[in-house]
C-alpha cells in the first residue's frame, strides 16, 4: 500500500504518530522557508509541511509540486501552531511534517480550477470530467448516492424482496417513449431494444413465484432531454405478489422512510400525504405539485357568472370555467412587467391572462365590468389582500388547470416564496386513459398494463368497440389502480396495481386501438403467460437518480450521474455516439443512406 490512512481521518490524539498518505496536490504555498501542500483525496484535505531541516531532498522535490499532481509522502503528525488552525477543515488543528516524498505522477494544467467550477461551463465540466467528479461537491454527492443504494438494498432484504436482474437486450414495445434500438448480427433484419423499464420482466417474476422482487437497474429512453431527464437512468424497481395499492404505498414509505434517516438524519412523517389526480390538477394544476408553498388555484366561476365581462360569460357559456391564482405583492407589477407575465400564460396555452391589482381600490382594465360586491367576493374567495395582484384564465377545465399551474411556480419565483425541506405526497385515483388529439384514440396515462379500479372492470368488459374511438366515451371515467409519489415538485416514481386476467389485458388492448396481430406480435409472450395461474401483484418503480438529486439539492441530474450525457444525448468525455467501422455495419447488414 502507498499509504496507511486517509487524508480527513487524522485527528489530535494521533500528534505524534508517522503517517504515510496518497492524494493530489490541491493547493501549494511556499512561504520562504518552508512549503505547505494542501493534499487532497476522496474523504477531504490536509496540510503538509515540507521544511528543509526535516528533510532538504523532499522539501526541494516540494519546490517542483504544481496543482493535482499525485503524491505519497510520509511524515509525522503535529500539532497546528496556534493561531493557524484552519476551523473549515476537520484536520484544521494537525499537519504533517514530511520527511519522505515520492512523485507519483504529475499533472498538467488543468483547463479550469477545481475550486472555480461554478464560473466553468457545464460542456468543460463533462468534457473534463475526470476532474469535475475530483471537487468535493461532486464527492460528496457520489457518496450520498452510494449510501442511499446500500440503505434501499438493506431495507428490501430486511423485507423478504430477492434481488433479480433482468435482461438489457430485449423486444421493442413501441407503447411510450422512444427505445433504443440495437441490431442482432445473429439474426440479421431484426433488433433488440434496450429497456424503458423492467415491466413485463418484473411481472413474468411475479407468475413465476418470486412474490417480492427489486432491482437497482438502469433505463434507457431516448426521447427529447430536460434537467431531470436523461437518456440512460436508474431506478429502484420492485414488485409484489399479492398486494393491493395500500401495501406497495406502506412498503414505499418505510423504504424512503430508512434512505432519509440512513443517508440524511432526517425522520420523516409517515404516512405521507394523498391528493386525487383531480384534486391536484384542480388546486395546484399540475399531478406533481409542488408542496412546500401554498399558492392555490380557485374556482371563480359562479362568482363572475353575475358580472358583465363577456369573456367570461362566453367562456362559462362553453361549460369552461374561469380559475384565479394570487400574486402575493405583485400588485407593483408595471404594466410592462404584467404583459410579460400575458406571455408566458398565452405560451402554456392560455388565450390571454385577466388581472385585478388589489390596491385601496381594484386596480384593472376588467374592472369596470364586476359590481363592487362581486370584486369583494372574489378578493375573498382567493385570498388577496391589499398588495397582491389576482390573475384569471377563462378557459376549459383541463387548460385553466394546466396555465395556472405553470404560473403558480412563476408566482413562486418571482416572489421568492420560501421552498425548504422535503414534501412528499402521494397522487392517486389517476384516469386509466387519456384522449390522443393527434392520434385520435385512447392511450394509457400510465401504461396499458395497469389495472383499472374494480367498479370499472366490468363497464369495460361490457363496452362496444365504437366507444373506444369516441373521445367522449364514458370510458373517460375510468380510474386506475395507479399511484405516484412526488417530492418537492418532482415525479419522484410511479406504480400501479396491474392486470393479472388476460381476458381483461386483452380488452385494455382493444380499448388502445392494438389490433390481436400486433398484441400477438409484440406482446404474445406476456398475454400467453398471464394464462397460466397469474397472482394479483403490484409494484413501483422510484427514480433513484431522481431521489439523490433532491437529497444533495443539487441543481440537475448530472451533478448525480457520473458519466451524463448533454441535452443533445452527447457524451463529451467520450464522444459518444460516433460513427462506427463500415466492416462493423457490413457484419450487422445495416448501410446508411442519411
Amino acid at each position: 500500500m502507498f499509504c496507511d490512512k486517509y487524508c480527513a481521518a487524522l485527528r489530535e490524539e494521533d500528534i505524534g504518530k508517522s503517517f504515510k498518505l496518497c492524494g493530489w496536490v490541491f493547493r501549494r504555498r511556499d512561504h520562504g522557508g518552508l512549503i505547505f501542500i494542501d493534499l487532497r483525496d476522496r474523504t477531504g484535505i490536509i496540510q503538509i509541511v515540507f521544511s528543509p531541516d526535516i528533510s532538504k531532498e523532499s522539501h526541494e522535490k516540494a519546490h517542483t509540486l504544481r496543482s493535482e499532481y499525485v503524491i505519497a509522502v510520509k511524515g509525522t503528525l503535529r500539532k497546528r501552531p496556534e493561531g493557524t488552525e484552519n476551523p473549515e477543515l476537520e484536520t484544521g488543528t494537525v499537519e504533517l511534517w514530511a520527511e519522505e516524498l515520492e512523485i507519483l505522477n504529475s499533472a498538467k494544467t488543468l483547463p479550469f480550477q477545481l475550486d472555480e467550477a461554478e464560473e466553468t461551463t457545464e460542456l468543460l465540466r463533462l468534457k473534463y470530467r475526470y476532474l469535475d467528479l475530483r471537487r468535493k461537491e461532486m464527492q460528496k454527492n457520489f457518496l450520498i448516492r452510494h449510501q442511499v443504494t446500500l440503505s434501499v438494498r438493506n431495507f428490501l432484504d430486511r423485507e423478504g424482496f430477492i434481488e433479480i436482474e433482468t435482461p438489457m437486450l430485449t423486444k421493442s414495445t413501441p407503447e411510450g417513449a422512444r427505445d433504443f434500438l440495437v441490431p442482432s448480427r445473429l439474426n440479421p433484419g431484426t433488433f433488440y431494444a434496450l429497456p424503458q423499464s423492467p415491466q413485463l420482466f418484473k411481472q413474468i417474476l411475479m407468475m413465476a413465484g418470486f412474490d417480492r422482487y427489486f432491482q437497482i437497474v438502469r433505463c434507457f429512453r431516448d426521447e427529447d432531454l430536460r434537467a431531470d431527464r436523461q437518456p440512460e437512468f436508474t431506478q429502484i424497481d420492485l414488485e409484489m405478489s399479492f398486494v393491493e395499492s395500500e401495501d406497495v404505498i406502506e412498503v414505499v414509505e418505510k423504504m424512503i422512510y430508512q434512505a432519509f434517516k440512513d443517508v440524511l438524519g432526517l425522520e420523516l412523517t409517515i404516512p405521507f400525504r394523498k391528493l386525487t389526480y383531480d384534486e391536484a390538477m384542480n388546486r395546484y394544476g399540475s399531478d406533481k405539485p409542488d408542496l412546500r408553498f401554498g399558492i392555490e388555484i380557485e374556482d371563480v366561476s359562479e362568482i363572475v357568472q353575475n358580472s358583465q365581462f363577456k369573456v367570461f360569460l362566453d367562456t362559462l357559456q362553453k361549460k369552461g370555467v374561469v380559475k384565479a391564482i394570487v400574486g402575493k405583492g405583485l400588485a407593483s407589477m408595471s404594466r410592462g412587467e404584467i404583459d410579460k407575465l400575458v406571455e408566458k400564460a398565452q405560451s402554456y396555452g392560455a388565450k390571454g391572462l385577466a388581472w385585478i391589482k388589489v390596491k385601496e381600490e381594484f386596480e384593472s382594465p376588467i374592472v369596470k365590468f364586476f359590481p363592487m360586491n362581486i370584486l369583494k367576493e372574489i378578493a375573498e374567495k382567493v385570498k388577496a389582500d391589499k398588495g397582491d395582484m389576482i390573475l384569471f384564465v377563462a378557459d376549459q377545465n383541463s387548460t385553466a388547470n394546466t396555465v395556472l399551474g405553470r404560473l403558480r411556480l412563476e408566482i413562486a419565483e418571482m416572489t421568492k416564496v420560501e421552498r425548504k425541506g422535503f414534501s412528499f405526497t402521494w397522487i392517486v385515483d389517476f384516469p386509466l386513459f387519456e384522449w390522443d388529439e393527434e392520434e385520435k384514440r385512447f392511450v394509457s396515462m400510465h401504461h396499458p398494463f395497469t389495472s383499472p379500479q374494480d367498479e370499472y372492470i366490468e363497464k369495460i368488459l361490457n363496452m362496444p368497440p365504437d366507444a373506444f374511438s369516441d373521445p367522449n366515451s364514458p370510458i373517460r371515467e375510468a380510474k386506475a389502480k395507479a399511484y405516484d409519489i412526488v417530492l418537492n415538485g418532482y415525479e419522484l416514481g410511479g406504480g400501479s396495481i396491474r392486470i393479472h386476467n388476460a381476458q381483461i389485458q386483452e380488452k385494455i388492448f382493444k380499448v388502445l386501438g392494438i389490433s390481436d396481430d400486433e398484441v400477438a406480435k409484440r406482446f404474445g409472450f406476456f398475454v400467453e403467460a398471464l394464462k397460466y395461474g397469474t397472482p394479483p401483484h403490484g409494484g413501483i418503480a422510484i427514480g433513484l437518480d431522481r431521489m439523490v438529486m433532491l437529497m444533495t439539492g443539487a441543481d440537475s441530474l448530472r451533478d448525480v450521474i457520473a458519466f451524463p450525457k448533454t441535452q443533445k444525448a452527447f457524451c463529451p468525455l467520450s464522444e459518444a455516439p460516433s460513427e462506427v467501422d463500415v466492416k462493423q455495419l457490413r457484419e450487422l447488414n445495416i448501410k446508411l443512406d442519411i
